[in-house]
């Protein structure tokens, strides 16, 4: 049975005032844009917006793939929108942001996953002006065409997460792969990107399980890496196994580090996207 709210652990309990961002939500909703914020549920989406940020994810909001923990929706795609990497642009700049993350669902339906349409919003984006855009996007199916396509539309980050310890795959992430996952941070970080991944807890891994994550990271030339705890969006997702304690983020931390990260976000509500502009900030250090 999935947790509510009010039995998680104190440190998991997070404020939260809808209300202050609602011109974050109106620009949004006139622009016809998606934000992982929203389709993901992030518990970190009111704060995010009240800064005036959002994680935009763009090829629509269906996925082709059935990932246990997410709460994307599967189910039957639409075309792309030849015009959503205008209005991803628009829409930055109208929020005044000078650091944009990009996010994508997967979509195993199209011949390059859609490596392009990613690209193409990421020139839009710094055509605009804002030079500064993180790329978050699938495995592409292992193509290195696609990679090498994202990347040289010139990301600044290009991030994929592996999101869980290799043994959980299987019931966790059925339609991926962890060796093709390290695969395609390999690719990147070979072709020149800062790589960035991200591991979530509390799906039922063992510690030496994580610490061997962040070893497989390193050496596939990842040097950013966030870590968070797992929610589960719904009874029908996989079950929160465990809420690791605040210390156990400082650990991972510590150890992620020790293993050769350059840069590492831990915390029981760190998401991927989160405080990524600051994030990458460190790196510049």
């Amino acid at each position: 049975m999935t947790l509510k709210p009010a039995n998680f652990p104190a440190w998991m309990k997070k404020a939260i005032s809808p209300s202050d961002d609602a011109d974050v939500t109106e620009l949004l909703r006139r622009n016809r844009i998606n934000t992982v914020c929203l389709q993901a549920a992030c518990p970190n989406r009111h704060e995010c917006y009240r800064r005036g940020t959002a994680t935009f994810l763009i090829m629509g909001s269906i996925c082709t793939r059935n990932c246990a923990f997410c709460d994307i929706a599967n189910g039957e795609v639409v075309p792309l929108d030849a015009d959503e990497p205008r209005r991803v642009a628009q829409t930055a700049k109208e929020l005044g942001l000078k650091f944009v993350v990009l996010t994508c669902v997967t979509r195993d339906d199209l011949p390059d996953g859609g490596a392009e349409h990613v690209a193409q919003t990421i020139r839009a984006v710094r055509d605009a002006g804002i030079d500064r855009v993180e790329a978050l996007v699938s495995d592409f199916e292992g193509r290195p065409d696609s990679v090498r396509k994202v990347v040289e539309s010139g990301p600044v980050v290009f991030n994929h997460n592996v999101e869980t310890v290799q043994r959980l795959y299987p019931t966790v992430r059925p339609q991926a792969d962890y060796d093709r996952s390290l695969f395609v941070l390999r690719e990147a970080a070979k072709l020149g990107a800062l790589t960035k991944s991200g591991i979530m807890v509390g799906l039922g891994e063992q510690p030496h399980e994580v610490l061997t994550v962040f070893r497989d990271l390193v050496s596939n030339g990842v040097r950013i890496l966030t870590i968070g705890q797992y929610l589960a969006p719904s009874a029908m997702h996989h079950p929160v196994k465990e809420f690791a304690p605040p210390a156990r983020f400082e650990w991972y931390r510590h150890k992620a580090l020790e293993a050769g990260m350059t840069e590492v976000a831990s915390g029981p509500f760190v998401r991927s996207s989160y405080m990524a502009e600051t994030v990458y900030e460190g790196t510049e250090r």
